[in-house]
């Protein structure tokens, strides 16, 4: 039997997560720890996906910042069973901006 709405595991987004490199240094991200959380939501059932980065410092040049956040994005939205994937960069100067790129719908709330 094979099952129709296949759940994508941390695992195997951690796995993507190692293609994306840091762009001033050259390391993958998840080797330099800048993956602070992985939220599966209701993947089985609506497909989205949570992923919130942060850089080594909060004046990072932002075309990194960017750069960094579209990989993930593209990387993470290939997986079986990801249909939403909303990657959100926290503690950074232009965190707000750059969120508004990464993520075409992306809404800042009120506290950030």
């Amino acid at each position: 039997m094979i099952e129709e709405n296949k759940m994508v595991t941390v695992d195997e987004i951690t796995k993507e997560l190692e293609k994306v490199v840091d762009p001033e240094i050259g390391l993958p991200i998840t080797e330099r720890h800048l993956v602070g959380e992985i939220d599966i939501k209701d993947i089985k059932e609506d497909g989205v996906l949570f992923i919130k980065y942060h850089l080594t410092a909060p004046f990072c040049p932002p075309i990194f910042a960017e750069d960094i956040g579209m990989n993930i994005r593209q990387l993470t939205s290939k997986l079986d069973g990801v249909k939403k994937v909303t990657v959100i960069l926290h503690g950074h100067a232009l965190a707000n901006e750059i969120n508004q790129r990464v993520n075409p719908d992306y809404t800042p709330s009120p506290s950030s």
